[in-house]
């Protein structure tokens, strides 16, 4: 059996991926396509501009038999977290294969993965503070293997590779070119797919949304039109901003990845910006790159601590959000096999501890800024 796997944040579902998962399905046949999807927040530190249920929804009418959400505290974090506990998690399930997709899939990420994690830590210790952590660890990478990599979808495929090999290669790598546009293009005039960036972007200035239906499922399209609020950092500014101001800085201390005494850098940026991306100028610094001011300030804004993702960590499980006839028979025949714990409703006893607390917590906000309930009284989709 070759159960595949895709790691995604379809934020939102479009027909370029679409395409992934039909080339995943001349892979698994009539084998289950398995999909971990970022919930409502995304890896760049962002509120996604759909619902987790709307998302997981296309990707099963789209071809995909299991649609999972990837935890919290796996899905907020730099490339390396990110790709290691969704590697582990698509193990853990009994996936076989990951395809994914990248600018240039003749790229043997199997062979870079593996120089790459063999490379001895103390080379990995950058001290360059002129420089981001990812502008010097890209030019490692290119002195360590001859190539420059630095586009954004062949740098998160060698995250996955190298977190492939740390764990033992439990899966066989399948990168597929990219077709269209590329991973932040502006929207194209022409062509069927759009980067999902410049499709968020079309709706946050409330532009022509006729469109739509050329570049997505048709559903999905019709649900994103009607749709009243698209969430974005501008519109969840204010509540950053009284988070920050209303904190001490011994409580913004304690937040998850505050460092280097970034909590006095943002109560002082907070204070003058007019909006995100002001204050975002206003904290940059060659450190840190925007990625990680925006997760940062997602930690910030949700109040994220250091013990809420040391809890979460230890005890992760995988909420179902759908599943057609294949992904059931799945399920049913490998329940025993399976050594992470799959949750298909959200209830006060399930929602006490762990990475679903975490979510739960989180998705209030979601909740209260989209006002459709995320978690309790939802049952996972069935196509």
């Amino acid at each position: 059996m070759s159960v595949v796997g895709i790691i995604a944040e379809f934020n939102p579902f479009h027909s370029g991926h679409e395409f992934l998962l039909n080339q995943a399905r001349l892979i698994a046949g009539n084998d289950p396509i398995v999909v971990l999807t970022s919930g409502n927040y995304v890896q760049r530190g962002e509120m996604a501009i759909m619902s987790k249920w709307n998302r997981a929804k296309a990707a099963l009418q789209s071809g995909a038999d299991l649609v999972f959400e990837t935890p919290f505290s796996t899905t907020v974090e730099p490339a390396d977290l990110f790709s290691l506990g969704n590697i582990e998690q698509l193990a853990k399930l009994g996936v076989t294969d990951l395809v994914f997709g990248v600018e240039d899939a003749n790229l043997n990420f199997t062979y870079l993965g593996s120089k790459i994690a063999e490379i001895p830590q103390n080379h990995m210790n950058f001290k360059d503070y002129s420089q981001t952590y990812s502008t010097q660890y890209n030019q490692m990478v290119a002195r360590e293997v001859g190539h420059e990599i630095n586009q954004p979808n062949a740098i998160l495929g060698l995250a996955y590779a190298v977190a492939n090999h740390n764990l033992g290669s439990p899966l066989s790598l399948h990168p597929v070119h990219r077709i269209g546009a590329g991973h932040d293009d502006l929207l194209q005039r022409s062509g069927v797919v759009q980067s999902a960036s410049a499709i968020r972007n079309l709706l946050l200035h409330n532009e022509n949304t006729d469109n739509l239906k050329y570049w997505m499922p048709k559903s999905e399209a019709v649900e994103l039109a009607k749709q009243e609020v698209y969430p974005n950092w501008n519109l969840l500014f204010p509540f950053l901003k009284y988070r920050l101001e209303s904190s001490s800085i011994e409580d913004l201390h304690q937040i998850y990845q505050m460092s280097e005494g970034l909590e006095y850098n943002m109560k002082e940026g907070i204070h003058l910006a007019r909006d995100f991306t002001e204050f975002l100028r206003r904290i940059k610094s060659k450190r840190y790159t925007y990625s990680r001011l925006r997760r940062l300030s997602l930690y910030t804004l949700l109040n994220i601590t250091q013990a809420d993702m040391i809890a979460s960590f230890n005890e992760e499980s995988l909420l179902l959000l759908g599943f057609s006839k294949i992904g059931r028979k799945f399920l049913k025949d490998n329940r025993k096999n399976s050594q992470t714990k799959i949750i298909s409703k959200v209830d006060k006893r399930s929602a006490k501890s762990g990475s679903l607390a975490l979510q739960v917590r989180v998705d209030r906000l979601f909740e209260q800024i989209m006002g459709v309930d995320q978690n309790f009284g939802r049952r996972p989709l069935e196509v």
